[in-house]
């Protein structure tokens, strides 16, 4: 047995701006040397040139050798547009930056935007998905292979990452983000924007990125997708504004604005949000963006008409109009009337210039433009291998009762299923670069990693849903299931003939790809009932059924946890699912995902999330139910699966929890470590988790905080120490009057393998 020493230096996510590294003179230099640039442009400007920065129409649908007879040539050539969003193809972008830098008056190159969300052609795990790899390196790897990817065809800008925090799995979006912890969330936006960003923006692999959607929505009501969102000034700063903050210091060069409204005005012409907060008290220097339509969305939330709501969002710090054109077409006579100046104008302009000189689009418009590129770079060997490992760390093994995965070579399996054969479905939500037929999916994937020796026996066995409406609805964008219309009972009796003649089932279930992402909202996250009734008549075979969940979303599956004896969530891997799938159903990897949400036991439970207060009559731990307490009558207060939970092929057994003092003083540090033992018979990976609590404050603290992790690899038999150095700077909070301070007490010190699973101590900080 080995012992290693490890220690984690955790980051502090919430450093203060005056704790930022000072200008070097190199930077310094470039700055006014910029300056110089675009003070000179935009003395050249006409107000028609300027406002036309600021508008971001989509491009439509532009064929190669044909950009210069479409309807938006004609405002390029006028100066009437900054940028272009969700164009593909590099000859087609080389093509419309052409009439940018050709013909019109000042030449002034278009940026292009595109959401490449989680991998351009070589697609990843969606982002829930990634998160629970709690792998910094593996995100940050995705995101510059997405970049790399993205820029070879002409992209440099995407609208990523989206870093929103969300509790609430009815809300489709949470597909697209980090979960609900703050803390892990703005680690994953920090590594995200590094990816996107490197170290060079000018360097043609690198793009510009832009986090989203600032603020808060995550958290709308009911789930519901551009939804209200309302709370307290304690908690956005606490916890939803964390992750943006982070993506802010970690340099991100532009922020997109969200639909819903904070402090009852639309984030999109909230003044405090986008100017007070992101500007003057984080220092952002970038470009504000709104989303699709933002603007004149605002029309229906009932603040204005278009030029009203025009006008309050550049007042506001909006610097760019995505689709609504609305900044184009208003904003003369709004300066006109007084109700904008010039100087707001000008600065917008300028943000965006800045923009496009950081990219090094003044320098070499064509800069993302080698049509040779593609071919070399996109979607190569090299960028599926990294895919299919980087998939299959994603994947979250819940169960795994008498140890049926992983599964034997030889023999036959049955794999049954609505996503069992489907390629289209892989690539899950906001996967727009993809080319589905290309993704791997199970069937493909099992085939190829079992080997020769191993039979693969498939029937779809159900539908999606019963109902067709619903099955279209949630097929949408090439996404489709290729629905049976047989009636379901012969489709069962299929699925069950087939695994009459195998050892084992496979059942590849749960959500398609498009059940969850934009505007897909659910009342009721559980497995569709087409599903479940035809993983009720697998079980009645008496053969081991092993569930591969695929999911955008935390789901509500208490039945299916309680019935079958293994289930691997795999949310929705990207182009080598299969691949990824297969190795670790057949043990040639061994699951490591950790949840990023907790799971509820049912939808009724949500919101539901590790991070809580305390009520003033709290339920006593382990507890249910106490007449007078805060609990339900008709079931516990426990999730099905607790943030940060995940098991293994092996078993990992933890040491006694060892702090280095019991009683601290100003700003000494405290070393908290633990023993972790692989005690099973092969090598596998465990995210430990570091949690601490501020017993007594000014404000009431949440019953626990995530305050830093570390995933280690351990071979059979090896114990690894894993320390985690603490200083005062994590215990900070935004007291009642928003300042950023922490408070001397007792605080518990939490270690363990998940948020429930922890070992305790007690210390006591003073200042």
């Amino acid at each position: 047995m080995s012992t290693t020493k490890h220690s984690l230096l955790i980051v502090l996510l919430f450093a203060g701006i005056a704790a930022w590294a000072q200008p070097k003179p190199a930077a310094n230099a470039e700055a006014a040397k910029m300056k110089t640039f675009i003070d000179n442009l935009m003395k050249k400007m006409t107000l028609d040139e300027k406002l036309g920065q600021l508008n971001l129409p989509g491009a439509g649908d532009i064929v190669t050798g044909q950009a210069g007879n479409t309807d938006i040539a004609k405002k390029i050539r006028e100066g009437k547009v900054g940028g272009l969003f969700n164009i593909k193809g590099v000859e087609k972008i080389r093509e419309v930056q052409k009439l940018a830098v050709e013909q019109s008056r000042l030449k002034i190159p278009l940026i292009f935007g595109m959401d490449v969300i989680h991998g351009y052609q070589t697609v990843f795990p969606i982002p829930l998905g990634l998160s629970a790899t709690w792998d910094m390196k593996a995100i940050e790897r995705s995101a510059q292979i997405a970049a790399a990817e993205a820029s070879a065809d002409g992209i440099s800008w995407t609208f990523s990452p989206m870093v929103d925090i969300a509790r609430d799995p009815r809300w489709g979006r949470m597909a697209e983000g980090s979960g609900e912890d703050p803390f892990l969330g703005g680690a994953i936006a920090k590594a995200m924007v590094r990816g996107y960003q490197g170290n060079d923006l000018k360097a043609n692999n690198t793009i510009m990125s832009c986090v989203k959607h600032y603020a808060l929505y995550g958290a709308a009501e009911a789930g519901r997708d551009y939804g209200t969102t309302d709370m307290s000034r304690h908690r956005m700063y606490n916890e939803y504004f964390y992750p943006y903050k982070a993506a802010v210091e970690a340099g991100v060069g532009s922020v997109m604005a969200s639909f819903n409204e904070v402090d009852g005005v639309p984030a999109t012409a909230n003044k405090w949000l986008m100017t007070d907060v992101l500007r003057k008290q984080w220092g952002f220097g970038g470009f504000v963006v709104t989303d699709y339509t933002g603007i004149n969305e605002m029309i229906d939330h009932g603040i204005g008409d278009l030029q009203t709501v025009t006008a309050r969002a550049l007042d506001a710090g909006i610097d760019m109009d995505m689709v609504g054109e609305g900044m184009v077409s208003t904003l003369t006579k709004s300066l006109k009337e007084g109700k904008i100046s010039q100087a707001q104008i000008d600065a917008a302009c300028r943000r965006i210039l800045e923009a496009k000189y950081k990219l090094g689009l003044f320098e070499d418009p064509y800069r993302y433009c080698d049509v040779t590129r593609p071919a070399k770079e996109v979607y190569t060997a090299a960028n599926r291998k990294e895919a299919r490992s980087i998939a299959a760390q994603s994947f979250v093994l819940l169960k795994n009762e008498g140890n049926v995965l992983p599964l034997k070579r030889g023999g036959k399996i049955a794999l049954v299923g609505p996503l069992a054969d489907n390629r289209e479905n892989m690539p899950g939500t906001w996967s727009v670069a993809a080319d589905f037929s290309k993704a791997i999916s199970v069937l493909e994937g099992l085939k190829a990693v079992a080997g020769p020796n191993t039979e693969i026996l498939f029937a779809k066995g159900s539908n999606l849903d019963y109902d067709a409406k619903f099955e279209e609805n949630a097929g949408m964008f090439g996404k489709s299931l290729r629905r049976d219309n047989r009636p379901s009972a012969q489709q069962i009796a299929e699925a069950l003939e087939v695994a009459s003649k195998a050892d084992v089932i496979v059942a590849a279930v749960g959500e398609s790809a498009e059940m969850s992402g934009e505007a897909s909202s659910r009342s009721n996250i559980a497995i569709p009932q087409a599903q479940k009734d035809l993983l009720k008549a697998l079980k009645a075979t008496g053969k081991p059924v092993v569930v591969v969940l695929f999911t955008g979303r935390s789901m509500a599956i208490t039945e299916e946890a309680a019935a079958y004896p293994a289930i691997l969530n795999v949310w929705f891997p990207g182009s080598e699912a299969g691949y990824a799938i297969g190795d670790v159903l057949f043990g040639d990897v061994n699951p490591s995902g950790k949840l990023s949400a907790t799971w509820p036991q049912n939808v009724g439970q949500v919101p539901l999330f590790y991070n809580h207060k305390n009520t003033g009559r709290p339920l006593p731990a382990g507890q249910w139910f106490q007449k007078f307490r805060s609990n339900y009558l008709d079931v516990s207060n426990d999730p099905l699966y607790p943030f940060g939970f995940g098991l293994s092929y092996t078993t990992f057994t933890y040491g006694n929890l060892k702090l280095s003092s019991q009683s601290l003083k100003g700003n000494q540090t405290l070393t908290a470590s633990i023993d972790i033992t692989n005690n099973g018979k092969i090598t596998g990976k465990e995210v430990v988790q570091l949690y601490i609590r501020d017993i007594v404050g000014s404000t009431t603290r949440p019953v626990a905080e995530l305050k830093g992790f570390e995933k280690i690899e351990l071979q059979p038999g090896e114990t690894k120490t894993v320390s985690f150095s603490i200083t005062p700077e994590l215990l900070k909070f935004y007291n009642y009057d928003l300042k950023y301070d922490w408070e001397a007490g007792d605080f518990d010190i939490m270690i363990g393998s998940n948020s429930k699973d922890v070992q305790k101590q007690r210390v006591n900080w003073q200042k």
